[in-house]
């Protein structure tokens, strides 16, 4: 029984090796999971932004899948808070965000880049000092904010006098966006000489700058024109210029070129904006964690800035 049992074993040796190799299977690694939280689904802008992404990542879906969420509003920061927490249980790859706030954030971002996953910053630029503070570096890609604003700002000054008074309606103020498009529209109004009569924040949201467009005007009667850090508070301020009963007497100037913000653009209600290419800012981003990821590459080697464009809108206008 020994010798044949022996003479078996031999015989499935011999066929075995007389059989055709067969390949190992390649393992093929799981898609990334991509994170996009946005700030507020109310604002067309962010709505552009998620559209645009999902457009990407349906023309590349065998390269990615991809998560989007936003919050209620521009100042609901907790929930986003709470967003990102939820994306590092949920183990994504890699998070791209558009901060409510520009210091907040970085906290539960520095969490997130512990769990291993890969974040890039879009839209409104995350503190220099809260990250270094962290010890995290994080990159940022987007357009200038100063110089785009700038560009409007310089624009509406070909249409005012030396000394006229404007007023100035920012964003959230603890939002980076908000500074340096404030300070674009300051550097093209000290220029041309005219005078910044206020400076107050309408939340970047339409309810808000009615309320402060409103109170502007009335606490300077003689404003010639209102300089908004977004369209949507360019909406906001038309209607105040209206109640007032100074349409045409008043200019107004946005930034983002929303759907909402063209047919003002042609009537004249809204002098000018400045496009950022909304669509395309969560995909700029997500270029660059998937480029990073296909790389290997580790968060500390990630950091910069990869500036992307902003064109002047208006009626005539070239960029």
């Amino acid at each position: 029984m020994t010798s044949r049992i022996r003479l078996k074993m031999i015989a499935a040796a011999v066929l075995v090796c007389a059989l055709p190799a067969v390949p190992a299977m390649a393992q093929t690694p799981a898609k990334p999971k991509v994170a996009l939280v946005m700030k507020s689904l109310a604002n067309e802008f962010f709505l552009t932004m998620e559209n645009g992404a999902k457009a990407h990542q349906k023309a590349n879906a065998a390269k990615y899948d991809l998560l989007s969420n936003g919050i209620k509003d521009e100042t609901d920061t907790s929930s986003q808070i709470k967003l990102v927490e939820q994306m590092i249980v949920s183990r994504v790859n890699a998070l791209v965000i558009a901060p409510a706030d520009s210091k907040a954030l970085v906290p539960v971002l520095k969490k997130a880049i512990d769990a291993g996953i890969i974040v890039v910053n879009i839209d409104n630029k995350l503190d220099e000092s809260a990250l270094k503070e962290k010890g995290i570096t994080v990159p940022f890609v987007g357009p200038d904010n100063r110089k785009g604003a700038k560009v409007v700002g310089d624009y509406l000054a070909k249409q005012i006098k030396k000394g006229d008074p404007v007023g100035i309606i920012e964003g959230v103020s603890t939002t980076y966006n908000a500074q340096q498009r404030t300070l674009g529209f300051q550097d093209a109004m000290n220029a041309a000489g005219a005078k910044v009569v206020s400076v107050q924040s309408g939340q970047w949201e339409i309810a808000p700058a009615n309320t402060v467009a409103a109170a502007m005007l009335n606490a300077n009667p003689n404003i010639k024109a209102l300089l908004c850090g977004n369209d949507n508070m360019a909406i906001g301020a038309i209607s105040a210029i209206k109640a007032a009963g100074k349409t045409g007497k008043v200019l107004v100037v946005g930034y983002d070129n929303i759907n909402a913000i063209k047919p003002m653009l042609a009537d004249g209600r809204v002098l000018a904006t400045a496009d950022q290419f909304g669509s395309q800012q969560a995909v700029f981003g997500i270029e660059t964690v998937l480029k990073a990821l296909a790389q290997k590459k580790k968060q500390a080697e990630l950091g910069g800035v990869i500036e992307t464009k902003v064109e002047l809108v208006a009626k005539g206008a070239k960029s």
